[in-house]
């Protein structure tokens, strides 16, 4: 997360004491790339064997420039330089050349710049530190779906809308997952405005003359403009999975010294494992080095989930992170920003250096698990697993929830004349569609499956229709493990398209709509 420079992504709730303790320490804002001084490289003369690690001051690398990691690092005789690189491009380049042993970076940068070295560990995911705002107050959008006719009506005046973002962060990849994955946004559509970071995209968003429809934030800009009145499209809470933080070690590193690098993770985790426990510490530091007021402070702790070396273990070998590969160079891929989605995702990581931290903290589990219950099962990424349980929700609840989008159906659903039956084409479209609704988050996100038909027939015959097409794709949706509240709703020939005929076939038609139920 290149320029994260200024009060940082949050930290989730149930796991803030993760990186608590006196020794967290969150650095100010750094001035962008383009001028102002630089922070210095942070040098810690502890061991014999001397190390670079690139990364930026993003809070969830702190760890990395705590002092006390440092002094466990000095027991096993490593040296730990970590410097400031925000330009990714540059930080992978350099590392690419062998200056420096380790980075830290987010795993869609990792893929776009292909740096020579493999991750060997896990540190976060952002869950809510990110979201797509609209600009509720000036034009009254409160849907991505609003976008669509508002876009249209502006670049038909020669005015086009403008969209702001911190470039070459998250906030870009958020504003690529939704131009692919939504029916409404078309970031060709907006006047794109690259800043540095999400202060100054706040800042131009709150200044009526600028026309920013949408700003891509984090916190604590993202409470601070719900509090204003936008409204938040889609966040990182929404989509748990999307932001994902890396360690990555060279190749050169690896072959060289591959004991160092297991010491290292042994250290880096052992840390994470003996900081959760007070989470008050943590919080005081981001206010003070944040210049944030309490309640921003406590925002702040909300959206950064930090893996523990027994959850990264488990991501690491049974899929998920080869998933999360494939997921994230799918979106990389169709924003064009990566050839192609990798056909051996597991080429990209390696699990020999990470067994001895997950052998220690599954003694401190061994040991605590009497005691402290809770603090074990948070260990375990058991805490985590709790939230993928859906709550049950009535349909009704489901329908009058508000809005988040349609997603984009890449293809058809497509049936038999006259027939709730789903003709093959119409099963390839549903399978890729199942797999993009598992990336949101079964606790905020349920759907709403619309099925629209042609005006032929009775209108009585057409409902019956429409409501059994749509319910047999809430069945099939299903059948492939969706896991959301998904409910079906036929609407006949009623909502015809905009300049279609009501009898033309383009109106035979399934919404795959995502409403926000938390």
């Amino acid at each position: 997360m290149s320029k994260r420079k200024g009060p940082p992504p949050i930290v989730y709730i149930a796991l803030a004491a993760i990186v608590g303790g006196s020794g967290f320490w969150f650095l100010k804002n750094r001035p962008s790339s383009a001028g102002g001084p630089s922070l210095p490289t942070q040098v810690f003369q502890l061991g014999t064997s001397d190390l670079l690690v690139l990364g930026d001051t993003f809070s969830g690398y702190s760890t990395f420039r705590n002092a006390e990691f440092q002094s466990a690092l000095a027991d096993a005789e490593i040296t730990l330089r970590y410097e400031d690189e925000f330009d990714q491009s540059a930080r992978a380049d350099r590392f690419s050349k062998g200056e420096a042993d380790l980075m830290v970076t987010t795993l869609d940068q990792y893929l776009k710049h292909q740096p020579q070295g493999q991750i060997v560990g896990l540190i976060d995911r952002t869950v809510g530190a990110d979201a797509v705002v609209l600009n509720t107050p000036q034009y009254g959008i409160k849907s991505i779906n609003d976008l669509g006719k508002l876009t249209q009506e502006a670049s038909q005046q020669g005015q086009p809308l403008k969209l702001v973002y911190a470039v070459d962060t998250p906030s870009e990849y958020l504003a690529n997952v939704l131009d692919i994955r939504f029916e409404g946004f078309n970031l060709a559509d907006f006047d794109v405005i690259e800043v540095a970071e999400a202060s100054e995209a706040w800042a131009l968003m709150q200044d009526p003359s600028q026309n920013i429809a949408v700003a891509v934030l984090w916190e604590p800009f993202v409470t601070q403009a719900q509090k204003a009145g936008h409204t938040v499209a889609l966040s990182s809470k929404d989509a748990p999975n999307a932001i994902l933080d890396v360690m990555v070690a060279s190749d050169r590193l690896v072959k060289k010294n591959p004991e160092t690098v297991s010491k290292v993770l042994s250290a880096y985790y052992r840390r994470i494992d003996t900081s959760m426990r007070d989470g008050t510490v943590l919080k005081a530091q981001i206010q003070t080095d944040g210049g944030l007021s309490s309640s921003d402070a406590a925002v702040v702790m909300q959206g950064i989930d930090f893996f523990t070396s027994v959850e990264a273990n488990q991501w690491m070998t049974d899929g998920t992170l080869a998933k999360r590969i494939e997921a994230t160079a799918a979106v990389l891929t169709l924003a064009g920003q990566l050839d192609q989605v990798p056909a051996q995702p597991d080429s990209y990581y390696t699990t020999d250096f990470i067994s001895n931290a997950v052998a220690n903290t599954q003694a401190l589990i061994d040991v605590i698990k009497i005691d402290n219950p809770e603090l074990a099962a948070i260990l375990e990424g058991a805490a985590v697993q709790e939230q993928t349980t859906t709550p049950q929700l009535e349909a009704s609840a489901v329908t009058a929830a508000p809005t988040i989008g349609n997603l984009q159906v890449t293809g058809e659903v497509k049936f038999a004349t006259g027939s709730a039956n789903i003709a093959p084409e119409g099963q390839q479209t549903l399978n890729q569609l199942a797999e993009e609704i598992k990336e949101f988050n079964v606790q905020t996100v349920a759907v709403r499956v619309i099925g629209h038909t042609s005006k032929t027939g009775s209108a009585a015959l057409n409902q019956q229709l429409s409501q059994q097409r749509a319910q047999v794709v809430v069945n099939y949706l299903k059948q492939k493990g969706v896991g959301n509240n998904i409910v079906a709703e036929g609407k006949g020939f009623n909502e015809p398209l905009a300049g279609i005929a009501p009898a033309d076939v383009k109106n035979q038609r399934t919404e795959i709509r995502l409403v926000r139920v938390n």
